[in-house]
C-alpha cells in the first residue's frame, strides 16, 4: 500500500488540511490581484487576446498530473476567452468571465501562493484555483462548450 508511511493521525487530518490550502488559495493576495486584473482584462479585448495568446503558448508547457481532470475545462477556458475576444461568443456573464481570466491570470503567474518551480508543490495551488473557477462556472463553460459543438455543426459542409 502507498498510504502504509502515513500515521492514523496525518491521515484523519489530510481532508482538513487540503480543505484549509484550498481556502489559502482562493482567499491569497495572488489570486485576489488576479481577479483585479481579470475585471481590468474583462473590459478590454486587447488584453484579453494577449492573455489568450500567452497562455496558449504556456499551456503546453504545463504538466497535466497536478490538473487530471481539470484538464478539459481548462483547455475550455482556453476557447471561450479566444471567442469572447473575438466577438464569437458573448453570451458569458461578467462574473464568470472575470472568474475565468482571474483563474487564467493565476495559472500563468509563476510566482503566486507556491512558485511554480517547487517540484512536486509548485502546480498544487494552481490546480486548486482552477477546481474553483470551474465550480463557480461550470454552466457557462458547458453552454460555451456546446455552442462550440453546435456552431460547428451548422457550418459543417
Amino acid at each position: 500500500m502507498r498510504r502504509a508511511w502515513k500515521s492514523k493521525s496525518a491521515s484523519a487530518s489530510s481532508p482538513r488540511k487540503d480543505a484549509d490550502f484550498a481556502k489559502g488559495a482562493r482567499r491569497s493576495p495572488a489570486f485576489s490581484q488576479a481577479l483585479t486584473n481579470a475585471r481590468l482584462f474583462a473590459k478590454d479585448p486587447e488584453k484579453l487576446r494577449q492573455l489568450f495568446k500567452e497562455a496558449v503558448k504556456k499551456a503546453p508547457t504545463i504538466p497535466r498530473e497536478p490538473f487530471k481532470d481539470l484538464w478539459a475545462y481548462f483547455q475550455a477556458m482556453l476557447r471561450l476567452i479566444g471567442a469572447y475576444y473575438r466577438r464569437e461568443y458573448r453570451n458569458v456573464p461578467v462574473q464568470s468571465l472575470v472568474t475565468i481570466v482571474g483563474a487564467i491570470i493565476y495559472i500563468l503567474n509563476p510566482f503566486d501562493l507556491i512558485p511554480d518551480w517547487i517540484a512536486g508543490l509548485g502546480f498544487a495551488d494552481d490546480a486548486v484555483i482552477l477546481s474553483f473557477a470551474i465550480r463557480q462556472t461550470r454552466q457557462t463553460l458547458d453552454d460555451f462548450m456546446t455552442w462550440e459543438t453546435t456552431s460547428r455543426e451548422r457550418n459543417a459542409p
